[in-house]
């Protein structure tokens, strides 16, 4: 079948300028032609406000060896304008910084603008003033939120504008993205949502960026906008207009983590799979969220642009990073962003799934042309079993895929027969030699581990000093800002300032009342976030909730005494509501009823508060007077004497010297309750390591075939949820640095020190006729601790001679190609080792363990 039938035409022309001189970018019936040659794209997800302007360069540049050659990002709507028209574009916030650092590294972007962005980001990306202004309805035909919808779309297309940095001008953006996955939530929206959507693909268009505009998971995305697919798997997704290409905005390369949630893991196998598969099926388009890599197959659409289409919501990430400060949403989303991306939250290369992906594009690049100029065949053998053959007139290039859950399959094509393992793709570019197989990985697994600090004169322990948060004005006295007689939305009253928001009011009674007994409760019904309950000055009780749950009914017994008693109620929020259809309207803070229960044997009664005037404190005093901060006016107000353990609402300082070397540092706080942790002022995000993940973790090991979610390839139960924090080097000053800790829950600081992050060693359990790299990611090999080929056994750590093996002694060979190098390649193939004494049917293979 020709495949030009499925797409259609752009007739825009643009001379892209990204290297040394114009390039003229077009699409044809048939292709995305760059310079003449019909092209595959690669892009990648790198969120900017994740990860520091120091980090942007070497997570770009490792982006570019894997094999990409764009950057997708977010704007982060409610990052950019946190009050109302005032903005912020600094030092991680910098998105032309971010745009320009792609560009010098000769690579393409794509920007996503929304500007709602779910991104397991605070509120979705947007900002709480806006639930604050009068008649506004959010996502939806209301002119209110239109109005600054378009006032935010309208200035970051002006800034991009301004720097000539649409491709249109000659700039490496090369595609938008207006509104993000509307269609999963339009529904409950009714013809107002249809409507909304007309104009945001109006909106957009009348800011003529010269780049194509794209809208993810919207099926019925007006033209010229370009509906694309979200999720693990879009091999079977067709494009709401016959013309349009198929295009995969977001692969999702795992999962978000929540607090008391597991660490979900997808295997490097069936992520291979899914984007061959998708390749095999007519694809067009493939990103990875986050850094993710994008393919423009050649069917495509006529156009004069680069057009390969950037991730959407819900992503398969490259690089995850971190949510500092607030940024994290959910609520109960964890601090570390790491999403199991291709490349950790500290930048580091993830193997095998790196390499592996790696492997895959550079086979998927050898077969461009065919791709995108060749006629297509499917042929379904059965069983879930298919090839399909892309033919030009030079040759041919084939997929053999196996989509069957348990059973191998073998493929009988011109005389030969192929094993094809289940569950997998394999690619011949030739049509007679597999070059790749998604479920065979001859690339190295990295072995990362957290070193000690060996920073000079380093004390085994950190010196701490404390102060106590000041309650006195707040719990015991209950006094506040403003009042109101009604419990009010946490987001109305704070305004997102500051995760903390006191609710206080006071209750006369008399011994006389009848509600008077010696068995007295305060019930509070709560939203899920974190409440702590004080009456009189003296604490109650705290109670909290995990992902997902939305309300909960705290309960507590209660002391009062005759006259006046002081009811402060702390809610703490964990991360406004990100995602869902009317997300904006999920109550945070207390949204009641908050009853007073008394007992008197049969009898029961209850005082509802809700009504009674409530007074109102944003914040702590802590965080108003910046303890935090070395230049507080309050920072000379510490105390060593007498260092308080487990008590809630503590404040911590110690210094520390920067540890030495270049690589990445982590923050160890086991031992500590919940809060907040500053290094030198910059904020690391909330901790909560005393929050332990649930059960339901299975010991057998992780089986990649069959289709994936984010309950499967599970670990870390009956651990901290996260323990270790990320503290980027370019918080950390050369000498001198100062770590504080807000605790909020109580906790032990002793345990508290800072690790290194490193490569240990690199093992490998690589195919016959591949070959193999082994690299230390900048340090030397230093030892090889086992090699072997025929056939090993084991993994990592464990390995050990099989039934069969090389006549030359594997390790010596190994040991010879690799140590002392900081990498080095091996062909594994008896032409290597020698003759084995292995069965002839018998697939060789090589296992290795170098040391780093």
């Amino acid at each position: 079948m020709d495949r030009s039938s499925a797409f259609f035409c752009f007739v825009l022309v643009l001379n892209v300028v990204l290297f040394t001189s114009a390039i003229q970018v077009f699409h044809t019936n048939r292709a995305i032609t760059i310079d003449g040659q019909p092209r595959i794209l690669l892009s990648g997800s790198i969120h900017y406000p994740r990860s520091t302007p120091q980090m942007w360069p070497d997570l770009i540049r490792k982006s570019k060896e894997g094999g990409l050659n764009a950057i997708e990002t977010y704007v982060f709507w409610n990052a950019h304008e946190p009050i109302r028209r005032q903005y912020d574009f600094t030092a991680n916030l910098d998105l032309i910084r971010f745009l320009k650092t792609i560009q010098d590294q000769g690579l393409y972007a794509v920007l996503r603008i929304g500007p709602y962005v779910c991104a397991e980001w605070n509120y979705g990306g947007f900002p709480v003033w806006l639930h604050n202004l009068p008649g506004i309805e959010l996502r939806t035909l209301n002119s209110v939120f239109m109005n600054e919808m378009q006032n935010f779309t309208t200035l970051i297309v002006d800034m991009v504008k301004k720097e000539n940095l649409f491709a249109s001008q000659g700039g490496p953006v090369i595609l938008a993205q207006i509104e993000n996955e509307y269609g999963n939530v339009m529904t409950p929206y009714g013809e107002a949502g249809k409507a909304y959507v007309n104009w945001c693909a109006s909106m957009a268009d009348s800011l003529k960026v010269g780049v194509p505009w794209i809208m993810c998971q919207q099926a019925d995305a007006p033209e010229p906008m370009i509906n694309t697919c979200n999720g693990w798997y879009c091999d079977q997704f067709t494009p709401n207009n016959p013309n349009s290409p198929k295009m995969w905005t977001e692969n999702w390369t795992g999962w978000f983590k929540s607090w008391g949630g597991k660490d979900p893991h997808r295997t490097s196998e069936d992520l291979a799979f899914s984007v061959a598969r998708f390749y095999q099926l007519g694809g067009t388009f493939q990103n990875y969220y986050m850094v993710c890599a994008q393919f423009l197959n050649s069917i495509g659409f006529c156009i004069w642009v680069w057009v390969f289409m950037a991730p959407v919501t819900g992503f398969f990430q490259y690089h995850g990073g971190t949510n500092f400060d607030r940024m994290a949403g959910g609520p109960y989303i964890t601090t570390s962003y790491d999403y199991d991306a291709p490349l950790d939250e500290y930048g580091n290369l993830n193997q095998p799934k790196y390499g592996h992906l790696k492997q895959l594009h550079d086979a998927l690049m050898s077969i461009e042309k065919p791709l995108v100029s060749g006629d297509v065949n499917t042929t379904d053998l059965g069983n879930s079993v298919s090839i399909t053959k892309y033919t030009t007139k030079e040759g041919s290039a084939c997929f053999f895929s196996n989509a069957n859950v348990t059973n191998d399959a073998t493929v009988s094509y011109n005389g030969k027969d192929f094993k094809v393992p289940a569950w997998s793709v394999s690619i011949l570019p030739d049509c007679q030699t597999e070059v790749y197989n998604t479920a065979k990985v001859n690339t190295q697994t990295s072995v990362i581990v957290k070193k000690e600090n060996k920073a000079e004169e380093e004390p085994a322990a950190l010196k701490w000093l404390w102060r106590p948060e000041n309650l006195d004005a707040t719990a015991r006295l209950g006094k506040g800002q403003i009042s109101a007689n009604m419990l009010l939305d946490q987001k109305a009253a704070a305004n997102d300032a500051s995760d903390y928001l006191w609710y206080m009011t006071s209750v006369y009674l008399k011994k006389a009342d009848r509600i008077w007994s010696n068995d007295m409760t305060l019930r509070i019904n709560g939203s899920g976030h974190v409440l702590h309950a004080f009456v009189n000055g003296e604490h109650i009780g705290s109670q909290w909730a995990s992902y997902g749950i939305f309300t909960y009914f705290m309960e507590r017994q209660v002391k009062l005494k005759p006259g006046k008693n002081i009811i402060s109620l702390l809610s703490a929020t964990v991360g406004y509501q990100n995602y869902g259809p009317f997300f904006d309207m999920v109550q945070s803070g207390i949204p009641g009823p908050v009853e007073l229960i008394g007992r008197n044997g049969d009898e029961t009664l209850i005082k509802d508060l809700s009504s009674h005037k409530w007074t109102y404190e944003i914040g702590l005093h802590g965080f108003e007077n910046r303890l935090f901060s070395s230049d507080s006016r309050f920072a000379a107000k510490w105390q060593s004497e007498n260092l308080p353990v487990n008590k809630m609402m503590t404040w911590y300082k110690t210094t520390f010297k920067a540890p030495l070397g270049t690589d990445p540092v982590a923050l160890d706080l086991q031992g500590l309750g919940k809060g907040v942790a500053w290094v030198n002022g910059h904020n690391l995000g909330r901790y909560w390591p005393s929050f332990i993940a649930e059960e339901g973790c299975s010991l057998d090991p992780c089986d990649y075939r069959g289709a994936y979610d984010n309950k499967k390839c599970v670990s870390n139960c009956g651990h901290p949820t996260q323990r270790w924090y990320h503290v980027p080097r370019s918080f950390i000053n050369d000498v001198d640095n100062t770590l504080v800790l807000f605790e909020e829950f109580g906790g032990n600081p002793s345990l508290v020190n800072f690790k290194t992050i490193s490569m240990e060693k690199a093992c490998a359990h690589a195919y016959d006729n591949h070959r193999l790299e082994l690299s230390c990611q900048g340090r030397q090999i230093s030892g090889i601790a086992f090699a072997s080929y025929g056939n090993p056994l084991g993994s990592c750590g464990s390995f050990t001679t099989g039934e069969c093996k090389s006549q030359n002694d594997a390790l010596k060979i190994v040991e010879n190609l690799c140590v002392g190098k900081e990498s080095c390649a091996i062909d594994v193939s008896e032409g290597t080792f020698g003759a084995t004494d292995c069965a002839a049917d018998l697939v060789k293979r090589l296992a290795v363990e170098a040391l780093c």
